[in-house]
């Protein structure tokens, strides 16, 4: 936050490492020396003009261009930060169907000679679960998961139990099930809805986690039941190691939020959003709330604006506005501790279903930056995020994770401040160092994405920053470090020849110039959730705290506008027709 001094970190507490050390030394990869370029194909004019260039630039690259290509280091493994990529959104069709394999096949191959640790794919309920209740068909997900095995590369699961479509960044649409969609036509308060009365369709209301409407069967029950069954269908890949992550879908876009800024409702960047409590079952749990607190008066708000406006414009968020209100306090603790519960609640049935695989759980919580900096933090308050100058709204949701021995992963890892408009008041930097503190501070692996798709050096090297904030560590384990980075997505754009050039180096750094070690990764089996915490401790939990201290830039940089230009110069010099 914009108030917060940063403190020197001292010390950090020791975590049992999961992880083996590779049986083989690193060993010097190929350099990315312009001298040594094969001139063959070249005519002598190239030649003259590349090593002119070399000689003029030789001086400012020894630091830069050096320091980014050579390997062989002696630091500790503990350094390394495993890099996964997701693959694409529709690899497994809307009727579930499995195409273009065998472009798959020589794209996972790619990802594997750049060093690539995994890959993290969407199995989406609306497909494996389509066409009935409990009949699932898992056939396409196999036939993946086996090409993916093949190529040597390790799968993080997404329990995907919300509508792919609607969101930023989505060019495919798979509904929910049918079934679940026909429900919803008669009971159109299954889902989310805003105080205009529009329900979302992306994903059902928490509302609805304990009530049998679904052919009998809870909500919870129902995700329950798809994680039992995934479990059952791909024991023999969860045996051998090859399924490392369980990510569980907890709201829009997999995250544990509400749809509170759905471009298919209208909304705009950077627009505050609306609260999405107005299905008739959170209605009627908010005014039992509201009774048993002795305000049978209060009920919802009326006056927070819509999905576009700005803080200022609304009277809940502005100046002296209702948030800052005993009754606006009332609503939002119960509105951001519903949908905590609703994360916990569902995570205790993941952990029960796969309770002893030799895999982890994890959650994804959203990267809402802008409005960070005004003091109402208007648009996080509208997703959930119950988080001011005053109250931490992410530190409860990583001790409600280290219950079930979770891990927090966060979007937004890749931004920075000036990359935003200055009338957004965003602030993804100090928000990212806020979220993943708070993961660290309750001892529990934190990871990361990238928001949106980059193939820029600043962005790359943000993404390095976040992963070990403090700089690798010659002696040992880094202060702080991310246990895994997952890169937004798989692309014919990522591959191709100038960014995929720039990506492998920033796998190669991320591996803090490593060898691929594919042994890293030892998850060991999934223990029974810790008891249920307490809502004293979840309060407890809100108190802020100063973050860990960031470095100003990373140690293990890709480069920067040298490098950028070396880029240009290689690609006019050797990649052009004569």
């Amino acid at each position: 936050m914009s108030s917060i001094v940063f403190s020197e970190l001292n010390s950090f507490p020791n975590k049992n490492m999961l992880f083996k050390h590779c049986p083989f030394p690193p060993t010097m990869p190929e350099r990315y020396n312009l001298l040594l370029w094969p001139n063959t194909s070249l005519s002598s004019r190239r030649t003259s003009i590349l090593a002119g260039v070399t000689q003029s630039i030789s001086t400012k690259a020894s630091t830069t261009e050096e320091r980014m290509a050579t390997r062989g280091s002696k630091l500790p493994l503990e350094n390394y930060v495993p890099v996964y990529v997701m693959l694409q959104l529709d690899i497994i069709t809307v009727d579930n169907v499995f195409p273009n394999q065998n472009k798959i096949l020589i794209q996972l191959k790619e990802l594997r000679a750049a060093g690539v640790d995994g890959v993290m794919v969407d199995v989406w309920w609306g497909i494996v679960e389509g066409l009935g209740p409990k009949n699932y068909n898992w056939s396409a997900y196999r036939t993946l998961f086996k090409l993916v095995q093949k190529c040597g590369l390790k799968i993080q699961a997404i329990m995907s139990f919300h509508q792919c479509g609607g969101n930023i960044g989505d060019s495919v649409f798979i509904p929910l099930p049918k079934w679940v969609l026909a429900v919803g036509e008669k009971d159109p308060d299954i889902f989310y809805t805003n105080r205009g009365g529009n329900p979302d369709k992306e994903y059902l209301s928490l509302g609805v986690d304990n009530l049998p409407l679904f052919e009998g069967r809870t909500a919870v029950e129902v995700y329950s039941d798809f994680m039992k069954s995934f479990r059952e269908t791909m024991s023999d890949f969860l045996e051998s190691g090859a399924i490392i992550d369980i990510e569980v879908g907890l709201g829009p876009a997999g995250e544990l939020r509400y749809p509170s800024y759905q471009e298919n409702q209208g909304w705009k960047f950077p627009g505050i959003g609306e609260f999405q409590c107005y299905d008739k079952y959170l209605r009627a749990d908010f005014k039992e709330a509201a009774i048993e607190a002795g305000h049978p008066d209060w009920d919802l708000p009326d006056d927070a604006g819509t999905y576009n406006d700005t803080p200022a414009k609304t009277g809940f968020f502005g100046p002296n506005g209702t948030y800052l209100t005993e009754k606006g306090k009332f609503f939002l603790t119960w509105y951001s501790n519903k949908i905590l519960l609703h994360g916990d609640q569902i995570l205790d049935e993941a952990n029960k279903a796969f309770l002893g695989c030799r895999t982890k759980l994890a959650a994804k919580v959203s990267g809402i930056h802008w409005w960070y900096k005004d003091a109402t933090h208007a648009a996080e308050l509208t997703a959930g995020y119950y988080n001011l100058d005053g109250r931490d709204g992410y530190h409860p949701i990583a001790r409600m994770l280290a219950r079930h021995y979770g891990i927090l992963n966060f979007t937004c890892l890749e931004m920075r401040n000036d990359e935003h408009p200055a009338n957004a008041k965003s602030g993804p930097q100090e928000l990212v160092q806020q979220v993943l503190s708070a993961g660290w501070k309750e001892c529990i692996e934190v990871a990361g994405e990238n928001a949106l798709s980059r193939y820029d050096r600043p962005g790359y090297n943000q993404i390095l920053l976040n992963s070990r904030p403090n700089g690798v560590n010659k002696n040992g384990p880094p202060k702080l470090k991310l246990s895994g980075m997952t890169y937004l997505r798989l692309s014919d754009e990522l591959l191709h020849r100038s960014n995929f050039r720039i990506f492998k180096t920033f796998v190669n750094k991320m591996h803090a110039d490593l060898d691929y070690c594919p042994e890293y990764v030892k998850p060991t089996p999934l223990k029974r959730s810790k008891p249920e915490i307490s809502i004293d401790e979840l309060v407890e939990a809100t108190k802020p705290t100063k973050p860990f201290k960031w470095d100003g830039q990373t140690d293990m940089s890709v480069g920067g506008a040298l490098a950028d230009l070396v880029d240009n110069l290689l690609q006019n010099l050797f990649f052009r027709q004569s």
